[in-house]
């Protein structure tokens, strides 16, 4: 930090409030790098800028950074820590404890404010007056288990309105096939009698499972001395079907609460959270977390900065977390956690019993995670972020973070069309990629066609930068430029990014006789590389990407160029009709081969329309004959 740098932020020192809030530090960029919050922001902040020991590297890296801070007062500790998690979670910065993904799990939401209700799987917790259980961790679970109560409890999967609709048109397959009750259909089953089915249902979602069982089990054997063995069997599935969703119940805890267990294992490079899902007493799932930016974190800093992220994003808050160590931060997050929910909620740290067992038992799985996972998390990063480093090495350049690829497609100058894609630490980001269609270029001119998307892409983020544009799609510059040739489009990027004043690395992918790429074109030097490196098999994969983003495009650009020219431009045909015209047929081929009575039927249109089209295709049918 410059000394003019030392003395603005010691007079914005003195300026702070002895008041609770939230506090941002950017760097020099201007980018934010760390978020946090403070019950006192005079003295929280002041802290770091003191000369001390025993802070730890990682904070003294990230002070050392600090180019200017800027914070919001807010009213209490409960309101600056959700918006600090609101904050982290919308900036991502470099030097707070990060979950690494953003997981939704799936709920099982039972519509009980409905006449006749649903059970349907959901991703969302809404206060809608429906019942919900989960979360789970396999959506696929729960679709079965939906299916299976669906199957022993007779009720409705289709989306009409009843009672309103009752009577009105025919029943479902699953009627037929003995997998609904009926109460589409009049005077089929009463709303009394659906309710009926319904509790036994929801008996069975909250783990009750011995009467189904013990009645699934007589008609097997009533089925079966009536010699219906087709029935025996269909009952004996599925009482096998209960018995395996009733042994995947494996924890039970007499409370017979709604809690989840965390716990944590870590070493000095990486840290995972697991936690038991538990409901109603049983564990209905566990799952494990990646923590990033966890060096010289303490533990209860990984699991508060955890427990802070993971239930501000989750729509499921159970009465009882319990944690492995205390958070020193208990209190604020109860009674965040508290308003959330709609009721208590409270943080424990177990120290002896079962519940004690628990959280060590998820402590031993996010040791396994962290043993078994560590490999192959190497190995990825060897694939990604080793690649990475290779490439710089290979270059002599460092600091690649983003890299952006380019592409043309055309066929015979038919819809030149631009593809861009963006790869940040060895690893595509396909909110960042972007298409282009070319305006200027007529013809097969893939040098012309590069020109303009390369001057089209930065000077839309120049114009981004300067405008300080919100959630700008180019304003983001790449550490170098991938080019999908050798010296020639190199000099294309290079001319453009001169024309505008840029200062970006630019390095081509040179391609050998089978169009596989044998080198690096970079400084007018062509750079040989190890076909087995990863560097190599990174370039590659960016390769084949950006291929595919392009032909891609270009297909879809066709296709829809190909269904203008047959039918827009049948006389009599406007858009209306034409939307008739692929909603009745499956394809321009059928429609083609159509009589006119075919398509007055089909497609509803009036008889002159109708024969315009026949007429139509009969006479480009004559042209395209050959002479």
């Amino acid at each position: 930090m410059n000394k003019d740098r030392s003395q603005d932020i010691a007079e914005e020192l003195k300026k702070l409030p002895h008041r609770p809030g939230v506090y941002l530090m950017h760097d020099a960029g201007d980018t934010i790098i760390y978020v946090g919050k403070a019950v006192n922001l005079y003295n929280r902040v002041r802290s770091y800028f003191r000369e001390h020991i025993g802070r730890g590297p990682k904070i003294d890296k990230m002070v050392s950074l600090i180019d200017r801070f800027e914070y919001i007062v807010t009213d209490s500790e409960l309101e600056a820590l959700v918006l600090e998690n609101n904050l982290i979670k919308e900036y991502r910065p470099k030097y707070n404890t990060m979950l690494r993904d953003d997981k939704t799990y799936p709920y099982i939401r039972v519509s009980v404010a409905e006449p006749y209700p649903r059970i349907t799987l959901t991703r969302q917790m809404k206060k809608d007056k429906a019942k919900y259980f989960g979360p789970y961790t396999s959506a696929l679970a729960v679709r079965e288990t939906i299916d299976l109560i669906n199957r022993i409890y007779g009720l409705r999967t289709c989306s009409r309105s009843l009672p309103k609709e009752i009577g009105k048109g025919r029943p479902c397959l699953n009627y037929h096939i003995g997998q609904c009750c009926g109460p589409c259909i009049a005077g089929k089953v009463s709303r009394e009698q659906y309710r009926e089915h319904l509790q036994q249902a929801l008996a069975f979602l909250g783990g009750d499972y011995a009467p189904v069982m013990k009645e699934l089990q007589d008609r097997m054997e009533q089925a079966s001395e009536q010699m219906a063995f087709e029935e025996a069997i269909r009952y004996r599935d599925l009482l096998e079907s209960v018995r395996s969703v009733a042994q995947k119940q494996k924890i039970e805890d007499m409370d017979q609460e709604d809690k989840d267990i965390v716990a944590l294992a870590r070493d000095a490079e990486d840290a995972v959270v697991q936690v038991f899902f538990i409901r109603s007493g049983r564990m209905v799932g566990r799952e494990h977390y990646y923590m990033n930016h966890t060096e010289g974190e303490s533990s209860e800093a990984i699991l508060t900065g955890f427990i802070k992220q993971f239930y501000a994003g989750t729509p499921f808050i159970p009465r009882e977390i319990m944690l492995q160590e205390e958070s020193t931060e208990q209190d604020v997050i109860e009674q965040c956690l508290s308003e959330k929910k709609g009721s208590r909620v409270y943080l424990r740290t177990p120290k002896k019993g079962q519940k004690e067992k628990l959280v060590e038992l998820a402590a031993h799985n996010a040791g396994i995670v962290l043993t078994q996972d560590r490999e192959k998390i190497r190995k990825e990063e060897g694939r990604t972020i080793g690649a990475v480093r290779e490439l710089e090495h290979l270059l002599g350049m460092e600091g690649l973070d983003r890299m952006e690829s380019y592409d043309i497609s055309n066929i015979s100058g038919f819809e030149n069309v631009g593809s861009m894609v963006v790869y940040e630490k060895g690893k595509p980001k396909r909110s960042d990629y972007r298409k282009f269609r070319i305006r200027t270029v007529v013809g097969p001119d893939d040098y012309a066609s590069m020109r303009e998307v390369l001057t089209r892409r930065f000077t839309h983020g120049l114009k981004e930068r300067e405008e300080h544009a919100q959630n700008g799609h180019f304003d983001v510059f790449p550490d170098i430029i991938l080019m999908d040739g050798g010296r020639g489009q190199v000099n294309i990027a290079l001319e453009v990014l001169q024309t505008l004043h840029i200062n970006i690395p630019v390095c081509g992918m040179v391609k050998d006789d089978n169009h596989r790429t044998r080198g690096l074109y970079y400084n007018n030097v062509e750079i040989p590389i190890d076909r087995d490196s990863e560097s190599f098999k990174l370039l590659t994969r960016i390769q084949d990407e950006v291929h595919r983003f392009a032909i891609e495009y270009h297909r879809s650009l066709r296709t829809k160029e190909q269904v203008h020219s047959i039918l827009d431009d049948i006389p009599g045909v406007g858009p209306t009709r034409r939307r008739a015209l692929m909603k009745a047929f499956a394809s321009v081929e059928e429609i083609r081969g159509a009589d006119a009575e075919t398509l007055m039927e089909k497609a509803k249109l009036p008889r002159n329309a109708a024969e315009a089209i026949v007429q139509f295709f009969q006479e480009h049918a004559m042209l395209d004959k050959p002479e």
